[in-house]
């Protein structure tokens, strides 16, 4: 009798009278939400400008749901066009099935294209929503455990998923690597957020140390893994992915920390707080009016000669009378 284990909603998709919501896009939805309420924030606090995270995120989101479904496809081709399979489900993308690595390498085209126009540099930006997307990441995955897909290896443990029997699964009590990777999602950010603030991370790097880190963790849960997938020199696609790309990222850290040291004084050359910024005395430099009427001096204006009254002109200059009969005197 198993005492402990978590269980499996009974269903995916909860019906609001016409509306289907679906648990996988709900969680997707709420994924992307954090990722750019708390990219915003970072942006704002590195001395960009609010609402530019959600403007280039309009290009990014987009692109990046297209790629991941594009990488899922294509990896696991024989569920939508093998034979007896129906290709139209490749397009059924509330039913799961989105590669994070297709996300992010085409998510990344959809950024640079929003930071192009713009005028915003995409390391800068990628530094800046690093965290949240390894957030989205651990709230996304919560998407699987209503589809009760992407679950491990068969365990007694007592935080064991319970799946339930369906054309495509055996009933059973299974690891939950949904559970394992979006924990490890939660520490990749805390991670990039200590790391960023600890060493200044700038020019990338922030975003390369988030994927090496996810990496990390994605190899070996992926290695738990027992749904089909295909297998190159006994390894899962994925994890000969993750290996890849996590010495990519490895490699830009290294190489752009030399040729690039330290972190971009200016992510964002028309925000407010570019124009305010303080000089190398540490005094606001002042503005083009303020100079202006420096090297102008008390000397008045046309208009104030012109509002003066013959009183204000007889004061003055018995002013200046009073005020040479000193000097002589002196």
């Amino acid at each position: 009798m198993d005492l402990a284990y978590i269980p499996s909603p009974s269903t995916g998709v909860i019906n609001l009278g016409p509306i289907p919501l679906r648990g996988y896009a709900f969680c997707i939805i709420i994924g992307v939400f954090v990722a750019v309420w708390y990219g915003n924030k970072r942006w704002i606090a590195r001395g960009g400008t609010a609402g530019t995270v959600a403007d280039i995120a309009v290009w990014a989101v987009p692109f990046g749901l297209v790629g991941g479904r594009l990488y899922h496809v294509i990896t696991d081709y024989q569920l939508y066009f093998s034979e007896g399979e129906n290709w139209v489900d490749a397009f059924k993308i509330w039913e799961g099935g989105l590669g994070i690595w297709g996300a992010i390498a085409l998510g990344a085209v959809g950024a640079w294209i929003g930071c192009r126009r713009r005028g915003i540099p995409l390391p800068a930006y990628a530094d800046a929503i690093a965290p949240g997307i390894a957030f989205a990441q651990a709230i996304g995955r919560w998407g699987n455990w209503f589809n009760q897909e992407l679950y491990g290896r068969p365990t007694d443990l007592p935080w064991a998923l319970k799946i339930t029997e369906s054309a495509n699964r055996e009933a059973g009590l299974y690891h939950p690597t949904f559970l394992y990777e979006s924990l490890w999602c939660v520490g990749v950010g805390f991670l990039v957020i200590w790391a960023d603030r600890r060493f200044k991370l700038g020019h990338g790097r922030a975003f390369a140390l988030y994927v090496a880190a996810y990496c990390t963790g994605r190899g070996w849960i992926e290695y738990m893994r027992v749904d089909e997938a295909h297998h190159v020199l006994g390894l899962r696609l994925n994890v000969w992915t993750a290996i890849v790309v996590f010495l990519l990222a490895v490699v830009y850290i290294v190489v752009s920390s030399r040729v690039r040291p330290g972190r971009e004084e200016i992510v964002e050359p028309k925000s407010q707080k570019t124009a305010d910024k303080p000089d190398e005395d540490g005094e606001a430099a002042p503005d083009d009016a303020s100079e202006e009427d420096a090297a102008d001096g008390d000397e008045p204006t046309a208009d104030a000669a012109e509002d003066a009254t013959p009183e204000d002109a007889g004061k003055k200059e018995h002013d200046a009378d009073n005020g040479a009969g000193s000097a002589a005197k002196s």
